[in-house]
């Protein structure tokens, strides 16, 4: 069948794919080499398949979302990031919210919710100590919600500012409430890459650690990559291969989220943004690869609601959630999601329209309504 389906004027080339397409049915795990041959050969449709096949395998007809609120601390960053929208400096136009501020925000959201999303710049004043308290007094007053916080990148500027080890730091994170934290901060592993676009973040090989440190002290996570900028298709391969790899040894992954690169008022705004095509041969050939992750995710007020339901079909099963216009990252960067908010009610139909099963989760992933 899958044979049929794969058609390329080279003889050469079409065998090639056909044998990678052979090993994903087989569910052989397939190597950096068959990645970039997907990505510069295969068809979009032929992609979709193997994907789909891979997402109904893990997680058959169901679409996950939960209902959540994001909380950005401060936009206040000590890192220069070309492809960034966000980021201000102390005395510019940021926000600093305080602590109590930063609960008053929870007071006022839905009372249905049952996370909240906890990132934002990395201050240069703020320790773990601080973001310790944090999680401690939101743990305290919301013992129902789940606390997923703090990108690597900003973790590992708080433990270096508070003189701790990311063992220590790991650990207190987790003792203070801490449940899980988001996949931020990855942008692209490749190091002539990453010194380009953002040379004083944190290197790949601190933020794999931060994670594992953090999966080691039992607190998981998701993971990113940032795509469409200058990258090409080793550099997306070999990043994911890099997280496929800390994922067999740690198995602390939830979710694999690909965020594109959006180009609005940022110093990279001379490079065209990728295709829809492109963003969904990218959410395919992820759910291929990445054969340990149980979940890959759209986020959709990066996306736009109507990508994010196209890539339901392209390998996606998790939605994000309902988010209620509290997050700004992307919408200053020239999201099609200009205040980020949705319904639940909203999402289910997003998702049964196209055929899937609309089920909501908690953080971990367990059922909360089908």
């Amino acid at each position: 069948m899958i044979e049929q389906l794969i058609i390329h004027p080279d003889p050469q080339i079409k065998a090639r794919l056909t044998e990678i397409a052979n090993k994903v049915l087989n569910n052989e795990r397939i190597n950096i080499d068959d990645c970039i041959d997907l990505y510069e050969h295969a068809d979009l449709g032929v992609v979709g398949i193997l994907a789909n096949q891979i997402r109904e395998q893990k997680n058959g007809n169901y679409t996950y979302f939960n209902k959540n609120l994001h909380l950005e601390p401060t936009n206040i960053c000590i890192h220069n990031c070309k492809f960034c929208s966000y980021s201000k400096k102390i005395g510019g136009d940021g926000w600093e919210f305080s602590v109590d501020e930063m609960l008053a925000q929870i007071e006022k959201a839905d009372k249905s919710i049952t996370e909240v999303h906890i990132v934002g710049g990395v201050h240069p004043h703020r320790d773990i100590f601080y973001y310790g308290d944090l999680i401690k007094r939101i743990k305290t007053q919301y013992p129902h919600l789940h606390i997923k916080a703090f990108t690597a990148v900003e973790i590992d500027h708080m433990i270096k500012k508070a003189g701790i080890s990311i063992t220590e730091g790991a650990i207190y994170l987790k003792e203070q409430g801490l449940d899980s934290i988001p996949g931020g901060g990855a942008e692209i592993f490749d190091v002539k890459l990453r010194q380009e676009i953002c040379s004083s973040k944190s290197t790949a090989e601190q933020w794999l650690a931060i994670h594992e440190a953090l999966h080691n002290a039992g607190i998981p996570s998701n993971a990113t990559i940032l795509y469409g900028h200058i990258e090409n298709y080793r550099h997306r391969a070999e990043h994911m291969n890099m997280l496929r790899e800390l994922q067999d040894k740690t198995k602390g992954f939830n979710a694999f989220i690909p965020l594109k690169f959006k180009h609005k008022n940022n110093t990279m705004s001379d490079i065209t943004e990728v295709s829809v095509v492109e963003d969904l041969k990218n959410y395919a050939i992820s759910r291929i690869f990445l054969d340990n992750f149980p979940h890959i995710k759209s986020y959709w007020p990066m996306t736009g609601k109507q990508l994010a339901q196209l890539s339901l079909s392209f390998g996606v099963d998790d939605f994000d959630g309902t988010i209620n216009d509290s997050t700004k990252i992307y919408s200053l960067a020239g999201s099609e999601e200009q205040n980020p908010s949705m319904t639940t009610e909203e999402m289910k139909e997003l998702i049964m329209a196209v055929g899937r099963i609309p089920v909501e989760r908690d953080s971990l992933y367990n059922i909360i309504n089908r």
